[in-house]
């Protein structure tokens, strides 16, 4: 008897795409304990207002959240502790030279789509608040082009 499959839950970073400008990505590891990891698998995870370090030639994931559910116990200092993510070598210093020249590296997304639980990491550039109001600008103009569109066709 086969197992089932479940579909594969990820959790998303929305805010980063708003607040940065993204230019490479990076799939890394993540050092987890096995109920952070039920947990995950659940959905049960946050990853607005976190962000990657580099210590002592270590990649740390910083202020993310695991909150565990009513059969998986994760105390509350537990669930923003700092996070080991797995990379090799040459990665953790090609990202130490971006993050010399002013880059930060944040997380996108969790994914959860086999045995591992891996996170997608980018380079980016933070926004200026009118970048940002740019992006908003462009965004509603395309959604006016695609509405009229849909008239059209209607029509």
């Amino acid at each position: 008897m086969a197992k089932s499959k479940r579909p594969a839950k990820t959790i998303l970073n929305r805010r980063a795409r708003y607040d940065y400008a993204i230019e490479d990505t990076l799939i890394v590891g993540m050092e987890l304990t096995g109920a952070e990891t039920k947990a995950l698998r659940l959905g049960h995870g946050q990853l607005t207002g976190a962000y990657v370090t580099i210590n002592n030639g270590q990649l740390n994931l910083i202020n993310a959240n695991i909150s565990g559910t009513t059969g998986i116990r994760i105390p509350e200092s537990e669930q923003t502790r700092s996070r080991r993510l797995l990379a090799k070598r040459r990665e953790i210093e090609r990202l130490a030279e971006v993050k010399q020249q002013g880059k930060t590296i944040i997380p996108l997304e969790i994914l959860n789509q086999g045995r591992f639980i891996k996170l997608k990491i980018a380079l980016a550039k933070g926004k200026k608040r009118y970048d940002k109001r740019e992006t908003i600008k462009a965004r509603n103009a395309e959604r006016q082009i695609n509405a009229n569109l849909k008239r059209t066709r209607q029509a």
